[in-house]
């Protein structure tokens, strides 16, 4: 049964992958479009793969010090330097040791890199090779700057940053705080906070207008909060995002039965800026029906140690139980069973230890059940 749903869940076309990525193309694009690219060279340089970066770092120089050495040659064959011409006594080197394609390239190579190894050097008899080896160090400077900078560039992006944050794998439905709720964890895996972080979500779905006209990937906003608010949050732990399931959600006539045939994805962001390098990044993530289990919560993952800590069991972190949990929205806020529903989750939390109220030690029972997606 799980491999059943597992292969389902890969079927299911998503916009944004589980790490963030998106999945999309372009086709069709105007040949004059493509021009763009080149007058905004910098971002398509630090975004192109690692692999192109070496190629273009390797180019970049072996082909300067060749374009430049077939200079020098030049300069050597037009002043007699080169080894089979006519050599007078009174004949004057532009450059020393410069007789030939070969010891040109070396020279060029000496020269960029600063390396210096003496056998080769300007005589300072001709202007045309001080020009050049002006012109060809501002060149090598050029280049060793701007590659230097797409390295770099490349290292501190902030999509290595979103890469120590993590989403759940799979998002939960239960009573939170007297509603009904969609649940997610998320959590930093570093210890330097993520700054002015801001959590939001987007559902998308293929949507009918009144006037006929289907569009697809409608965008629905979700609001997600956490106990502490939803902006400026203090992410120094995992925290659980939760959405209320209201008249206003676009989850209200959903219900245990029919939310596995749904067809829509739930878009979390998480927006922040990075505490050690003030670089703001964006980490995404996505849920679609079969990845939302309806009457689960998660199970808790903070406990505090004899000595004072707070301990962080990642562990759990995916992990969920089963709740009491009402069949729908409307069977809830009907009251039918609200009350029987309260005393028996509030019994249930406190013999399990669900609840992990002001981050206290937390024992949980063997016997829970435990699932994980």
């Amino acid at each position: 049964m799980f491999w059943l749903l597992q292969g389902r869940r890969n079927c299911k076309a998503r916009l944004v992958n589980k790490d963030g990525r998106c999945n999309i193309e372009y086709g069709n694009i105007q040949y004059r479009s493509h021009f763009a690219y080149l007058l905004d060279f910098w971002t398509t340089f630090v975004e192109i793969r690692w692999r192109f970066v070496f190629l273009l770092f390797v180019a970049s120089f072996t082909g300067s010090w060749f374009v430049f050495s077939l200079l020098w040659y030049w300069i050597a064959k037009n002043n007699g330097d080169l080894i089979g011409q006519n050599h007078t006594d009174a004949h004057v080197q532009c450059v020393e040791n410069v007789n030939g394609l070969t010891t040109a390239f070396l020279y060029s190579l000496e020269t960029q890199t600063t390396i210096g190894y003496g056998g080769r050097a300007l005589t300072g008899q001709c202007a045309g090779t001080v020009a050049l080896i002006v012109f060809q160090s501002l060149v090598g400077v050029f280049i060793n700057c701007f590659m230097c900078g797409v390295i770099l560039a490349k290292i501190s992006s902030p999509k290595k940053r979103a890469k120590t944050v993590t989403f759940s794998k799979t998002a939960v439905i239960c009573l939170k705080k007297g509603n009904l709720c969609l649940l997610i964890r998320v959590a930093n895996l570093r210890k330097t906070l993520l700054i002015g972080s801001q959590i939001y979500g987007k559902l998308l779905k293929t949507t009918t207008t009144p006037d006929g006209e289907t569009i697809i990937l409608d965008q629905v906003d979700i609001d997600f909060m956490v106990d502490a608010g939803k902006d400026n949050l203090f992410f120094v732990c995992p925290l659980t995002l939760y959405h209320v399931i209201n008249k206003s959600s676009p989850f209200y006539d959903l219900s245990a039965d029919t939310l596995p045939q749904q067809d829509f994805e739930l878009v979390v962001f998480l927006d922040g800026m990075a505490e050690s390098t003030s670089s703001s990044c964006q980490v995404r993530t996505s849920y679609i029906p079969q990845e939302i289990q309806w009457g689960y919560s998660f199970l808790p993952i903070i406990s505090r140690t004899k000595t004072g800590k707070y301990r962080v069991d990642f562990t759990n972190f995916s992990k969920s139980v089963r709740v009491t949990t009402p069949h729908c929205v409307h069977c809830f806020e009907n009251g039918a069973d609200k009350n029987n529903h309260n005393n028996h989750n509030n019994q249930h939390l406190q013999k399990n230890g669900i609840d992990n109220l002001g981050f206290q030690a937390i024992d949980i029972n063997d016997y829970v059940h435990v699932t994980e997606m």
